[in-house]
């Protein structure tokens, strides 16, 4: 079985920076013919897509609202993903969660396989 473990966010004040990783707690998979992305969710705001990135990372799709603010990057050798964002403002704050797909590149929550945990990022004013 694949298994995502989340690390890192956290709680910032506005216009701070946070990074978030994901890893396969199995070794022995591999995750590198897989795509990747961050969703967020709040109790007010239906899963949101935060960012994805395709199988040979040739390929990101970034949600309008972290343009310019929010870097994906992955290192298929250690089967990691991470999220570092900058710039934070309140309206950030929610759970984030990792997630791979089999498919190449997907913005779809509903073609991801494997999930994270999740993590709390909280960003005050």
């Amino acid at each position: 079985q694949v298994q995502l473990t989340q690390s890192g966010g956290g709680l910032v004040q506005a216009g701070g920076s946070l990074r978030t990783s994901c890893a396969a707690s199995r070794r022995t998979f591999s995750l590198f013919n897989m795509g990747w992305g961050w969703f967020r969710q709040t109790p007010q705001k239906e899963r949101e897509l935060v960012v994805a990135i395709s199988r040979n990372a040739d390929f990101t799709s970034y949600a309008d609202s972290v343009k310019g603010r929010f870097t994906i990057s992955r290192d298929n050798a250690k089967n990691t993903v991470d999220l570092q964002m900058t710039s934070l403002s309140p309206e950030d704050t929610a759970v984030y969660y990792c997630a791979a797909t089999t498919l190449v590149n997907t913005l779809r929550s509903d073609d991801y396989t494997y999930w994270g945990q999740g993590t709390q990022v909280t960003v005050s004013s």
